[in-house]
């Protein structure tokens, strides 16, 4: 018999074994220790523990209780320490997972979000070029506009889209969106990028406001 743990991954409850707990910390607080120096640090392991509690509450289905198992299948996906480059001297699993026979958890394919990154409106049009891998979003919103300049029902087909569409909010979203793996290493960069984005527009604002100073 192995003790079981009530624990809070991401926001989610689960019970999870006593093995399979310490597991999961150690891996939590390799990746943390990788990417301290990163400004995004807090992030990443926050998305990560997301997309955790997302691999887990597939499991979930199976089983009541998180076994080393499930654990393992997780990391599979997430990668292993060695695969982002983490030091695998502070990771025991780094070892052949046990379970590696197990397919139920797959990687998905692309998911439809509203892209909060480049709107017009709410997203709607590039996030559907993402869908389809367009690197540009123009065409489809030259598409609604023809449609509705030509009678057609493009504003209530946008209307429910922008109802129905779920916005892309985290790394994990965005990351699915383009249909990239949502893994250890891909969160980060969405992170890391996203950071690098902001701080670039701040420096644009603050040039601005200095040059209406002068």
């Amino acid at each position: 018999m192995n003790p079981t743990i009530n624990v809070n991954i991401g926001g989610y409850p689960f019970i999870i074994d006593e093995d399979a707990y310490d597991k999961l910390q150690e891996y939590l607080d390799v990746i943390e220790h990788h990417f301290s120096a990163s400004e995004g640090c807090e992030e990443i392991v926050h998305d990560i523990e997301l997309r955790f509690a997302e691999l887990l509450s597939e499991r979930q289905n199976k089983r009541p209780i998180i076994g080393i198992r499930d654990i393992e299948q997780a990391i599979k996906i997430l990668g292993t320490p060695e695969e982002f480059g983490a030091d695998e001297n502070r990771h025991r699993s780094s070892e052949q997972p046990s379970y590696i026979g197990d397919d139920t958890i797959r990687k998905k394919g692309k998911r439809l979000f509203r892209n909060p990154d480049d709107k017009v409106v709410g997203g709607v049009c590039s996030g559907i070029a993402a869908y389809f891998g367009m690197s540009d979003p123009i065409w489809i919103r030259l598409v609604f506009v023809i449609f509705f300049v030509t009678g057609g029902a493009s504003l209530l087909v946008y209307l429910f889209l922008l109802i129905a569409v779920p916005k892309a909010k985290s790394p994990s979203d965005r990351l699915a969106m383009q249909g990239r793996p949502i893994n250890v290493e891909n969160i980060a960069q969405q992170v890391e990028e996203g950071i690098e984005e902001l701080s670039y527009k701040l420096d644009e604002i603050s040039d601005r406001w200095s040059k209406k100073k002068s």
